[in-house]
């Protein structure tokens, strides 16, 4: 990626949720703050014609994504279930990102050092820009959270914040859509 590359467009942008599930709340550092951070990036990316793409490991054992973020979604939002831990080995997933044409993808969820590394790497070798938003993801230990950040930066994953990302969406003040989103950029600030 060339450093004219880095900065991200809202048009060439897609948001992936990674198995942010109801099971997972009691047992992920800082859950609550990484669903906070992952609305915030919902209803940014739905303001602002984004695609949002979900997965949710397990659902039958792990459940449905948190209620928190279902809300923000659209009635016919797709769930893509897995049972792969990347979510780049879920054909049906895969095939919605490939078809949108978009080559930089967001990724918030859990856990950190299983399914979103293992997206983010296998996205990388498919040649996305890969965007690991890091205060929207999380694993039960802080260790391993930490040591897969450090992966995923070392392959070529850009490490961004909720903030970073929705200012470089919008990428200037006094449009609408800032005013819109500006209580949430207030609040991604807190």
């Amino acid at each position: 990626m060339s450093k004219h590359d880095a900065l991200l467009k809202a048009a060439d942008s897609v948001l992936l949720l990674v198995d942010i599930q109801e099971k997972f709340r009691p047992t992920i550092a800082g859950m609550e703050a990484l669903i906070d951070r992952s609305e915030i990036l919902v209803r940014s990316a739905m303001r602002l014609g984004i695609p949002v793409l979900a997965t949710e490991q397990y659902p039958k054992a792990l459940g449905d994504t948190v209620p928190e973020l279902r809300e923000r979604l659209p009635d016919k939002q797709a769930y893509f279930p897995k049972l792969r831990f990347s979510s780049y080995g879920c054909d049906a997933l895969r095939q919605s990102l490939e078809a949108s044409k978009r080559k930089q993808v967001l990724l918030a969820g859990i856990e950190t050092h299983v399914c979103v590394l293992q997206t983010g790497l296998e996205m990388l070798a498919a040649g996305f820009s890969v965007y690991v938003v890091s205060d929207a993801v999380s694993s039960r230990s802080l260790a391993d959270r930490e040591a897969a950040l450090r992966r995923l930066e070392k392959h070529g994953a850009e490490l961004i914040t909720s903030e970073m990302a929705v200012f470089e969406w919008l990428r200037e003040a006094g449009t609408p859509e800032f005013k819109e989103l500006q209580s949430l950029i207030k609040q991604a600030s807190r």
